[in-house]
């Protein structure tokens, strides 16, 4: 298979990209990947990229897009963040591959049983972390049941995983809110912003 060129990049519409990702994941799962060859993927990308999608993920190391979608070199951008949180420089980093790379979709990723949600939950605090889990906690407080401060951690997974599905929405709604540039793509039809959660022990991804 062949990277992507300005002109197909162009024919892919913000619906096709996420189904071209829908497709990629039903092909990982069954484990049928594409038969690319990267170095040539390589050689074609040298001059140019022009992905389709952006995904913006955690940095679990069981949670890579590139093959969980089974996309090859030049098809994706992917930003990567402990709990799959915004700040000014991802939102930088989004606007750039929209609005000058010409992706098509962002799609916010969460997963099950994430490292830093279970950290939100648990009110860790380490260095820098600290300052990063801070921004989860609001999913925290969002997720009202339990009610019981005893099954309000880590290790209740299903709590977990209910906040790590809210972190996604509030992701969203933080890139609406804080980037006019996307949010105004979005209105005009350009790109659609969608949620997504990664089950780490299936493999599918399903999308809000």
């Amino acid at each position: 298979m062949k990277a992507h060129t300005k002109e197909t990049q162009a024919a892919i519409t913000p619906n096709s990209a996420i189904e071209l990702l829908k497709e990629g994941n039903a092909r990982f799962i069954a484990n049928n990947k594409v038969n690319r060859d990267l170095l040539d993927q390589m050689k074609d990308t040298a001059s140019g990229q022009y992905p389709f999608a952006t995904i913006l993920s955690c940095i679990d190391s069981r949670v890579s897009s590139e093959l969980i979608f089974d996309q090859g070199v030049g098809d994706i951008f992917s930003a990567r963040v402990a709990g799959n949180i915004v700040n000014e420089d991802i939102l930088g980093s989004i606007e750039f591959a929209c609005k000058l790379a010409g992706t098509k979709v962002i799609v916010v990723l969460g997963h099950t049983a994430c490292g830093a949600v279970k950290g939100a939950c648990d009110g860790a605090e380490l260095g820098n972390l600290t300052i990063l889990l801070d921004k989860i906690k609001p999913a925290v407080n969002a997720v009202k049941e339990p009610t019981n401060s005893d099954l309000r951690n880590s290790k209740n997974i299903d709590f977990v995983n209910n906040v790590a599905a809210k972190n996604v929405e509030l992701t969203i709604d933080n890139i609406r809110t804080k980037s006019p540039v996307l949010a105004e793509m979005e209105k005009n039809n350009e790109i659609k912003i969608v949620g997504a959660m990664y089950n780490i022990s299936t493999g599918g991804v399903d999308f809000y």
